[in-house]
């Protein structure tokens, strides 16, 4: 769904120009100092990139799914880490506030999201509990007007910078499946919450992940999430589907960077008296990755298109996920060897890229569980 094209495009080319002109000239930078310049973060609010699904009385920009992932689609054809700052603030960090907050939570968070004032950041993982978050450990004990924290939370992303939590607890521990489970809504600088190191990650420099510690952490009652308990992972599934369509889009832009450059390279590269380009075996890296370029980018359209229309789109969300971020390896892969010894170097996007993207195929849940949920969800309809 497009509301207004005119008023997308002017977005889109925004964007557009804004990943060509100042992070693409910034990618070494952020990779060799592991931080995204201030100024850049700042441009960032200024194009309102906080706030691209935040509804607009809030202050964001309320995106339609199709006109996010077009979106994504262009701010991902750049290093990840540009994205990955941005990027809980739009998706699960906010949407769980967004689908079931009360309105005293979406006023006093929302517009402070949307603005960039404040970073969010979403703590589910624990060290026990990656792909079966629902049997995560962490406890919220009530004690009159408020639940005391404890557990530890593993590979978040955005802790070292983030200004709110939204941290799922277990709040009856007699029972030990999802529905036990409650969101919260907890603000750095509480009393009990602390940080681990940052994690040394294999890519993504500039995207800092690291544990989140509670310790007889007191949190507001007011702060659970819709002010429910026992709804709270069922909050996040809600926004799953969209979590998992948003970094499909991630993969086909990521993608297309990498055969842009790998494009490029072979016809500038010169071997035996003329360019790569025109060697068929290179022709055939560079056709297979624009079609499964092609083929992933309809997927995923037409998975927003149908989440757009209100159709139940889980099975899809997970077939884009799954084969977008396979497809975005294999890509990366093929841009590598079709730089040859210069694309296991440093000094060329290739080398980082290649690592960068291997993480979409773990997180948002890996390509093992998109597997599941597909064949699973298959098999309820059959039935």
């Amino acid at each position: 769904m497009i509301r207004d094209p005119e008023t997308l495009n002017l977005l889109l080319d925004g964007v557009s120009r804004f990943v060509r002109e100042r992070l693409v000239p910034n990618e070494a930078l952020v990779a060799e100092t592991d931080e995204i310049p201030a100024d850049i973060v700042a441009e960032m609010r200024e194009l309102g990139l906080f706030g691209l699904s935040i509804p607009e009385q809030y202050g964001g920009l309320n995106l339609t799914m199709e006109e996010e992932v077009r979106v994504a689609f262009e701010i991902a054809k750049t290093s990840p880490a540009f994205r990955s700052l941005i990027g809980t603030n739009n998706g699960i960090g906010s949407q769980g506030i967004v689908i079931d907050g009360t309105e005293e939570q979406k006023q006093r968070y929302l517009p402070r999201l949307a603005a960039g004032e404040i970073i969010g950041s979403f703590a589910l993982t624990e060290p026990g509990s990656g792909s079966d978050a629902a049997s995560l450990k962490t406890t919220a004990v009530r004690d009159g007007d408020f639940y005391v924290l404890n557990g530890t939370k593993r590979f978040i992303t955005n802790a070292p910078e983030a200004s709110i939590f939204t941290v799922m607890a277990r709040t009856d521990p007699q029972k030990k499946g999802a529905d036990a489970i409650s969101a919260f809504i907890v603000e750095a600088g509480t009393p009990g919450l602390s940080l681990g190191k940052i994690d040394k990650k294999m890519g993504q420099k500039g995207a800092h992940t690291c544990d989140v510690i509670f310790e007889n952490c007191r949190v507001p009652a007011a702060n659970v999430i819709g002010g429910l308990e026992g709804v709270g992972f069922k909050t996040a599934m809600k926004v799953l589907d969209k979590g998992r369509l948003h970094i499909a889009a991630v993969c086909v832009g990521a993608a297309e960077r990498m055969l842009d450059d790998a494009l490029r390279y072979a016809m500038e590269r010169v071997q035996f008296g003329k360019p790569i380009a025109e060697f068929q075996l290179i022709q055939a890296m560079l056709a297979d990755s624009k079609a499964e370029i092609y083929a992933a980018r309809s997927m995923v359209l037409d998975a927003a298109r149908r989440r757009d229309a209100g159709e139940d789109v889980s099975t899809e969300a997970s077939c884009c996920k799954l084969f977008a971020s396979e497809m975005c390896g294999r890509v990366a892969d093929r841009s590598v060897q079709i730089h040859g010894g210069a694309g296991y170097i440093a000094e060329y996007a290739a080398e980082r890229f290649y690592r960068d993207v291997r993480l979409f195929r773990i997180y948002e849940g890996t390509s093992q569980i998109q597997q599941l949920v597909i064949a699973r969800n298959m098999i309820r309809a059959a039935a």
